[in-house]
């Protein structure tokens, strides 16, 4: 924070003004530790995730250039349970202080809460956002024993069929699971869930033949696609995938408007000072400017979409609505 350390009799003017305004304007200074802010003590990333996956992955590329930024030490901790939504309680309860932040998806922070009623936090006053940082997209992808190339093959294959076909996901609220539903309503078409106990067996499924369907991360359907081993029909993001051009995006194959992604986002327990919200904020995009880094995110198909803290609330309150509407007309329980 700027300070003013011209002297007056001894005195610097900021400790003039103390003085002046008394124990209230003391009170009103910013801690040390603010100002020194994180000093040597590590600031933790808790993703509610176990290791090995996308977030995990996001989260440890960002932490360890964050470090550099921030002239700390950033660590991930891996907190995962109920869709993630213990280890956005376990944040939500941290103190405010910059030394607890959370790599969220939207997975949690944005449809969860309409599956969860009571996991424990309000996800609109427990957190601040210091930005969103990328998206994953998905790709709609059948065994190849299937028989169908393209998204109108797909549609035709079930329409004939109602109910007959069937698609993995990874549980319910999971990214993957609500972009079937998505894509479901808008095609017309009902395909059976199949769910499993993560994404790596339900991706399994699907190689094998168990089932005819799923929507894949990009970072586990690349190289699968790459084998032959499953073929992607579109992806669910506006704009097709850089590293599989060919495959059309959802929403040219007839679905306007549709759009599914994995969104990261760094949170941080509501009340965090402002001054420690612009300091990671500031850190946050000069490491998603680091060439190094965004190289390591492109291999793994992860897209930068660096946001701000002001504009996180509109963002949030736009993703919940969507999930929110979409989860209750096509009834999606736990269960």
């Amino acid at each position: 924070m700027p300070s003013n350390r011209r002297a007056f009799g001894g005195l610097t003017l900021g400790a003039l003004a103390i003085l002046a305004a008394g124990p209230r304007g003391a009170a009103a200074q910013p801690q040390a530790s603010e100002v020194a802010y994180p000093g040597s003590r590590p600031v933790t990333v808790v993703v509610a995730w176990a290791p090995g996956g996308s977030t995990d992955f996001v989260a440890r590329v960002i932490a360890q250039q964050l470090s550099k930024e921030l002239n700390g030490n950033v660590v991930v901790d891996n907190r995962p349970g109920a869709s993630g939504t213990i280890g956005h309680a376990s944040v939500a309860r941290a103190r405010p202080d910059g030394y607890t932040l959370l790599l969220g998806v939207n997975s949690t922070y944005a449809m969860s809460r309409h599956l969860f009623p009571n996991r424990g936090y309000d996800d609109d006053k427990a957190f601040i956002g210091i930005g969103r940082i990328a998206v994953s997209p998905i790709f709609l992808c059948v065994n190849p024993q299937l028989g169908v190339r393209d998204i109108a093959g797909l549609v035709a294959k079930a329409k004939a069929a109602p109910g007959k076909l069937s698609y993995a996901s990874s549980g319910a609220g999971s990214s993957a699971h609500l972009a079937t539903e998505l894509f479901l309503r808008q095609a017309g078409i009902e395909i059976q869930n199949v769910t499993y106990r993560g994404g790596a067996p339900a991706v399994q499924a699907l190689m094998t033949g168990e089932v005819d369907a799923a929507f894949v991360d990009a970072v586990t359907a690349l190289p699968l696609m790459a084998d032959k081993k499953i073929i992607a029909l579109g992806v669910s993001t506006s704009e097709r995938n850089p590293l599989a051009p060919a495959v059309p995006t959802i929403a040219e194959s007839g679905f306007p408007g549709f759009e599914a992604t994995s969104d990261f986002a760094l949170l941080a327990p509501a009340g965090l000072p402002e001054q420690i919200v612009h300091k990671l904020s500031t850190a946050l995009h000069a490491t998603m400017m680091n060439p190094e880094v965004l190289e390591r995110l492109r291999q793994n198909s992860i897209l930068p979409t660096v946001g701000s803290p002001e504009e996180f609330p509109t963002y949030l309150t736009a993703e919940s609505t969507k999930w929110g509407e979409l989860i209750r007309s096509r009834h999606i329980t736990l269960e």
